[in-house]
């Protein structure tokens, strides 16, 4: 039954790959990052064997048990994204509870994540391979230290299935778990000054961590280096303890999952408010507005743009405070404006088959255009008046405000117009509706990037006026020609805002039957 459990995680995979030759080159392009990343991580391993002991023993006890921490946290956050061995779709098997527990153990280390941390930790052994003892030390915790990575992620999974299966939990955790990844820069370098201001306190925290079910079988090999057989023997059997805690955690919990799966339907609920359809006029255009607010506060697909603008902003800041300067956040309004307009570019893919209402209902292509891009436009216009104004008030200097203020309300009123035809005219893969945002489907790669890519190249083209005028302004220095810009920016995004409307409007009364009929393929 373990056999056949593995050959089915194989067989899964396998025919992920046969899903079609862009997931491969995927698969592939992250294989090879993984190989790097691996290399790299040995190769540092077998160089720390030349470090001191007590320097060596700190740095793997600590990136041990920051591996064990991550193993425990991210696959909570990313449950949607990775289904494979699901155990909810065992519960109508009579599996023997060993087996299972160790086929789905022993499938946890087929992926990348887990062939990255097998052999990762088999580099520890060249570590302390100051002898026979301290490398079967090391190769002993090393096994340890890895299973405990892969049934933790279990335990911790199993513990929070009813989380998982709830959309909004499933929304949030998609959101929550690109927040890290944004803020990358700044917390590496934070990270970095940390450590070397407390250089002194690493050793302490990886002495007590080395006891904890974090560190203790990162330690065994360490400490048998040191000549602590004492130490190295008590941990390994702490490590031993913490791995059979750990087993009849999961056993418990996966026992009660595959009794009582967790229940995903929908629970009858009394009537709410009307929400932003009680706001907005009873008009075509007012109900497609109120119908694209609710999806930007309620679909992490959109609102995810809402999470990823002001962080990036805080990169920006942090980036110009390690430059000493502010120069860099002028780009911030801008950037924002450029960035919300073309957030609606895919919008009728979003909607998968739920296109069919406004084709169901009659609205007109222009009400549907205008909509979607006066829902944009109201949650872009704060964003954008703040990220304009924040950098001048940060500086002081308000001489570029009215150029940069002229460039940004031109960006964002000609992409949205933009975005409204190119999105009436091409419908490009997309996470599905109740997908996590990062899941990609399979579809044509190709036309996704030169859609998308393509379109912001146009859109810079557009924008070539203002561009200009600001060029100009930071050549000779005269304030005027950010004045001109602010009367030209406006009204030039007004006049293509109008146009995108028309002609997206147009295209979608004449594509709307066949631009279903693609949506419904996407599923």
């Amino acid at each position: 039954m373990v056999a056949h459990l593995l050959r089915l995680k194989l067989t899964l995979l396998r025919n992920g790959l046969r899903r079609s030759p862009w997931q491969l080159v995927g698969i592939v392009i992250g294989a090879l990052y993984a190989v790097g990343i691996v290399v790299t991580l040995v190769v540092g391993l077998v160089m720390l064997r030349q470090a001191d002991i007590a320097l060596a023993q700190t740095i793997i006890v600590l990136s041990g048990s920051a591996a064990v921490l991550g193993w425990a946290l991210i696959p909570v956050v990313l449950s949607s994204v990775d289904l494979t061995l699901d155990p909810s779709r065992f519960t109508t098997y009579a599996i023997p509870m060993p087996q299972m527990l160790v086929g789905l153990a022993l499938g946890g280390l087929i992926g990348i994540p887990g062939a990255v941390t097998a052999l990762t930790s088999l580099g520890t052994v060249a570590t302390w391979s100051h002898g026979v003892l301290p490398a079967a030390g090391a190769l002993v915790g090393a096994v340890l230290g890895t299973m405990t990575c892969i049934v933790i992620a279990r335990v911790t999974t199993s513990a929070t299935a009813g989380l998982a299966s709830s959309r909004k939990f499933k929304d949030v955790s998609g959101v929550i778990a690109f927040i890290p990844l944004m803020l990358l820069g700044p917390i590496g370098v934070g990270v970095t000054q940390g450590i070397s201001s407390s250089a002194g306190f690493l050793p302490v925290l990886a002495q007590a961590l080395s006891w904890s079910p974090l560190g203790a079988a990162w330690s065994v090999g360490g400490d048998l280096a040191a000549g602590n057989a004492g130490a190295a023997a008590l941990k390994f059997m702490l490590a031993c303890v913490y791995l059979a805690v750990f087993v009849w955690a999961w056993k418990g919990l996966l026992a009660r999952a595959l009794v009582t799966p967790a229940y995903s339907g929908g629970s009858t609920k009394r009537g709410r408010k009307l929400g932003f359809f009680g706001l907005l006029p009873a008009t075509p255009a007012g109900a497609v507005t109120a119908r694209a607010l609710t999806y930007w506060f309620r679909d992490p697909r959109y609102g995810g743009s809402l999470v990823v603008i002001p962080l990036l902003a805080v990169v920006l800041f942090f980036q110009s405070v390690q430059n000493g300067g502010s120069g860099s956040l002028v780009i911030m309004g801008p950037l924002t404006a450029f960035l919300m307009a073309w957030s609606i570019s895919a919008d009728i893919s979003y909607d998968n088959t739920a296109f069919a209402l406004h084709l169901s209902t009659g609205v007109s292509g222009r009400a549907d255009r205008l909509g979607r891009a006066l829902a944009c436009l109201i949650l872009s216009l704060p964003l954008v008046a703040f990220f304009v104004v924040f950098p001048f008030v940060m500086s002081g200097d308000w001489g570029w405000l009215p150029g940069i203020l002229g460039l940004s309300c031109g960006l964002l009123l000609t992409g949205l117009g933009l975005s409204s035809v190119v999105s009436a005219r091409y419908n490009i893969a997309v996470p599905l509706p109740g997908d996590s945002p990062f899941k990609k489907p399979p579809g044509n790669a190709a036309q996704t990037m030169l859609v998308q890519f393509g379109g912001m190249l146009v859109l810079v083209v557009l924008a070539l006026p203002e561009l200009a005028l600001i060029i100009a302004q930071s050549v000779t220095g005269d304030a005027v020609f950010g004045w001109i810009n602010l009367v030209v920016g406006p009204i030039l995004g007004l006049a293509l805002f109008v146009t995108g409307i028309r002609i997206g409007g147009r295209w979608l009364d004449r594509r709307g039957p066949e631009m279903l009929a693609e949506l419904g393929v996407n599923r």
